[in-house]
């Protein structure tokens, strides 16, 4: 299986960087996973509506175009369907039994989400009600990922 992260921004705090390269390393035995970066856009620091909506426009139009062609397309949203560990692992059990072998995951930037890029989604899904910084959230898709491949391995993972 080829996963695809395409997030908006870098990681800057180390401590992230370290957690997401440990989590890369665990999920290598289970499926190649690439991370896609495009750079975050600036918001004015008093924006109108419709300079945020131009500007997640803007950024929605380059997490897209970095998603690869034929992947099915989880995009990472506050508004999308909560899911369990296990009801994420068995839908990506779903997806590899009915032949899907490239998933895409879109994490927007601070500023959240264009509506263009939530249409393009096959799915929504949401962490948390909570709030967690981008940088945070492609930790814990990381970790996500590897504990689904683990649980649909049938593997101690958590007690």
């Amino acid at each position: 299986m080829r996963i695809t992260i395409v997030a908006a921004g870098k990681i800057k705090e180390t401590y992230l960087a370290e957690g997401i390269a440990e989590y890369r390393k665990r999920l290598a035995p289970f499926a190649r996973l690439d991370i896609v970066e495009v750079p975050e856009e600036r918001m004015a620091k008093e924006p109108s509506a419709a300079d945020k909506e131009k500007t997640l426009a803007r950024e929605g139009e380059r997490l897209l175009a970095r998603v690869p062609k034929g992947s099915y397309r989880f995009v990472l949203d506050v508004r999308g369907e909560s899911r369990s560990s296990e009801e994420l692992a068995a839908r990506l059990e779903a997806l590899a039994g009915a032949g899907v072998s490239d998933l895409a995951f879109v994490i927007g930037g601070p500023f959240g989400l264009s509506d263009d890029v939530r249409a393009a989604a096959d799915e929504r899904i949401s962490f948390s009600r909570l709030t967690f910084t981008h940088q945070m959230v492609r930790l814990l898709l990381v970790e996500q990922l590897y504990r689904a491949f683990k649980i649909n391995r049938k593997e101690k993972y958590h007690w």
